[in-house]
């Protein structure tokens, strides 16, 4: 997203879309995730008359707190935990709905690194990353896995510094083929440095994802400066609610949609039947692995088609195990950050919300891709028990402490189908402008629309961009 974009953005953030529309025009919009809402909101600021379609009985999509089952006081992020202050966009609403941030704390030394059957502090690998036992090169050693990373990405990073975003297009066709592992390989990374980086970057289930993806992050600086919503992060959807929650129909799955010259109908499924909505245009924010078992009457065009069917979705999986006691910080002062494993919990994280309870909600494991599907083939509670067995190697206390767990997979939700696109290498270049284009009178929003995937910043863009479509595809038509 370019500078000028983001500017243009942030205006109809501030300002609302310009200008006021000829006619106000009926829009369907499916899917009421950050992307719908913002899409519905700035539409009605505009004049025009949105009607939202959700199949769930909640706003938000994938930005989903649970405050259940845990005891009063205490939450957990199933989806959206935080927040970089670089997505200006998504720190626009944030500001404008008035809500309360406080920082949210990536890398703690004090946390633990369990690896090979032995625990050290990150402090300690941190000054000396050789005591792990990773069989690196010569020229690896005393290094650890992020210094290893930054020092392969330098000369792209500086070329960012130094072209902006002039250099993209140029980075992208000679990297989009790239795998992360097959970036490494031609860096000359020995095994045993991509598998240090994988496990302690938290990267190896992704290693095989499109280079781009992480390119992209570290370029914008995702994992530096982030925040989180105070009371949890469903604050954010919820606030559109006293402007929309009148147009958003609860429990309604789209099962099929159709066009003609000027007019979209879209067929949904609730608990009394079918039913449709007629409308002048659509936004469908849906992502493609549940596009996909919709019925397009009035077939989309071929490369939008292919994008439905191959765009490529990691899935991800959290364990919640509720303590009755904050062991992490009372026993071993560990305030906040994550503590990384070879074990299949993989990532620990520490939330510092809830400690007024006494109580605390360990995110005890955090996986993606395969790592995520592996949890996925247990059932609920064969996932809560050994989460707690995983843990104990690290934290001996959660045997006593432990009151109760919950888990969220995320390609078992069938009205998301995965966590967040994540390109395979070669996809950017050759679905991207099919994903993004609209259909007649569909246009498509969500993270997977945008080049911010797995972000929250990238519903918002998706759903500023969709809204400026069809209200300028209004105007057009009234002229």
């Amino acid at each position: 997203m370019t500078q000028d974009k983001i500017a243009s953005y942030l205006s109809i953030i501030t300002e609302g879309l310009k200008p006021e529309p000829v006619r106000s025009q009926r829009v369907i919009i499916v899917g009421a995730g950050v992307a719908g809402l913002v899409a519905a909101y700035e539409l009605l600021r505009a004049g025009h008359d949105p009607v939202l379609l959700e199949a769930r009985q909640r706003v938000g999509g994938r930005v989903y707190t649970l405050r259940e089952p845990f005891a009063q006081g205490l939450y957990a992020e199933a989806g959206a935990m935080r927040i970089p202050r670089s997505h200006v966009l998504t720190m626009a609403y944030v500001k404008k709905w008035g809500l309360s941030v406080s920082p949210f704390t990536m890398h703690n030394p004090r946390g633990f690194c369990y690896v090979h059957g032995l625990r050290h502090r990150v402090a300690e690998v941190n000054a000396d990353p050789d005591r792990l036992g990773f069989d690196v090169a010569e020229h690896e050693r005393g290094k650890t896995a992020a210094q290893l990373w930054q020092e392969t990405l330098r000369p792209l990073l500086q070329r960012f510094e130094r072209e902006g975003e002039a250099a993209w297009p140029e980075v992208v066709a000679q990297c989009s083929g790239y795998s992360v592992r097959q970036f490494l390989e031609a860096n000359h990374w020995s095994e045993g440095a991509m598998e240090m980086f994988g496990l302690l970057l938290n990267q190896e289930a992704l290693i095989h994802s499109s280079f781009l993806e992480l390119l992209r992050e570290e370029v914008v600086g995702c994992y530096h400066d982030l925040v989180q919503i105070e009371g949890g992060m469903d604050l954010l959807p919820r606030a559109f609610l006293p402007d929309l929650h009148e147009r958003i129909r609860f429990g309604a799955e789209m099962v099929a949609i159709d066009q003609d010259d000027t007019s979209v109908t879209v067929y949904y499924r609730t608990r009394a039947g079918q039913e449709r909505v007629i409308g002048d245009y659509a936004i469908v924010t849906v992502p493609f692995p549940v596009l996909r078992h919709v019925e397009q009457l009035k077939p989309f065009s071929p490369g939008k088609r292919r994008a439905i069917r191959q765009l490529h979705y990691a899935t991800a999986a959290k364990i919640f195990l509720q303590a009755r006691r904050r062991f992490w910080e009372e026993d071993e002062q560990i305030f906040g950050g994550v503590t990384v494993t070879d074990l299949p919990v993989r990532n620990v994280y520490y939330p510092e919300h809830g400690r007024e309870t006494g109580r605390g909600v360990l995110l005890a494991s955090y996986t993606w891709a395969d790592d995520a599907r592996r949890w996925g083939m247990l059932s609920p509670e064969e996932r809560i028990a050994r989460a707690v067995d995983n843990l104990a190697h690290i934290h001996p206390q959660i045997r006593e402490e432990f009151e109760v767990g919950t888990s969220v997979v995320w390609d078992q939700d069938r009205f998301a189908g995965g966590a967040f696109a994540f390109f395979n290498p070669g996809q950017e270049l050759a679905l991207f402008e099919h994903i993004v284009a609209p259909e007649g009178r569909v246009h498509f929003a969500g993270e997977h629309t945008t080049l911010t995937h797995a972000w929250i910043q990238g519903a918002i863009e998706s759903g500023l961009r969709a809204a400026s479509e069809v209200h300028r595809a209004s105007e057009a038509s009234a002229r």
